[in-house]
């Protein structure tokens, strides 16, 4: 099978450009990975390159030694993932201890994997482990709304978590484990990629303060439904917020309670504490 003709590749970019047109990645931001089921990659195992040198990943991830991931590479333009996909993207290996990678195929005209690959690499250790491999997608987005409210919120996740799920009916059914949160760190680095790390131990979307959201799924399409929840979420919050100091009414704790019957969910209670009456200036 080519590899361009694969399920997986097309979902993949499939994705990429539905958050290209969603306006989340400006330039070259954002960045999205996938991890490979085995029986993909013996899909496409005569295709693949053996010749590529062994490169240091930056963090050393042993629970996914061996695995394949379909990666977007650093510098490239979501925009541009439709039309040149064999340029934009790389399949790449990791060693069997987790500590270097190489790439099989794709960025044909040169060019290395996301600069977030360390991050990428950590959740998806995280997220393979406490799903039991049921997490395969890591997406990073410059989500604008969400990006707006960490201007303007306490960087808290108790904060993000109960605001977002007051939007929308749907948002404690979609993200029921709530939402994290991470202080401004810079980009790239080891450190924001262990931050991350451990708050996708506990949830599936972390929020990058001034710089946008990390979501994980099970494939493409609930990891960006994910998502889209949180910042549609983010964007009637933006409105409310333009609009009145006060809101006249919300969803309640009681009200949030009444979901997790009829929706099969529990909701931590520590997202639903009373809040004291007041002008939303109180919150921000």
């Amino acid at each position: 099978m080519k590899i361009l003709d694969s399920k997986f590749v097309k979902g993949f970019i499939k994705m990429a450009d539905d958050g290209y047109h969603q306006g989340w990645h400006e330039r070259n931001g954002g960045n999205l990975s996938y991890r490979l089921k085995p029986e993909e990659v013996e899909s496409i195992r005569p295709r693949l390159m053996n010749n590529e040198d062994w490169q240091p990943i930056g963090a050393h991830v042993p629970g996914l030694g061996g695995e394949f991931f379909l990666v977007t590479g650093s510098g490239k333009y979501f925009r541009n993932i439709i039309v040149d996909p064999e340029a934009c993207l790389a399949i790449i290996e990791l060693d069997e201890k987790g500590e270097n990678y190489r790439i099989r195929w794709g960025l044909v005209e040169g060019g290395v994997p996301t600069s977030e690959l360390p991050a990428h690499l950590m959740n998806h250790e995280v997220k393979k482990r406490v799903t039991d491999g049921r997490h395969r997608v890591i997406y990073h987005a410059h989500t604008t709304n969400t990006i707006a409210l960490t201007f303007v919120l306490p960087l808290k996740d108790e904060v993000f978590t109960r605001e977002l799920w007051e939007m929308a009916t749907e948002c404690p059914v979609v993200f029921p484990d709530g939402v994290g949160v991470i202080g401004w760190m810079v980009p790239g680095g080891e450190q924001i990629a262990i931050e991350t790390s451990k708050l996708m131990e506990k949830y599936d979307v972390v929020i990058w303060a001034h710089h946008g959201m990390f979501c994980s799924g099970e494939d493409f399409d609930l990891t960006f439904g994910l998502m889209h929840t949180v910042e549609k979420s983010a964007e009637i919050l933006v409105k409310v917020l333009s609009m009145s100091h006060m809101k006249r009414q919300t969803i309640t704790p009681d009200n949030f309670r009444a979901l997790e019957p009829r929706f099969h969910i529990s909701l931590p209670e520590r997202f639903l504490y009373e809040k004291e009456e007041g002008p939303l200036d109180d919150l921000v």
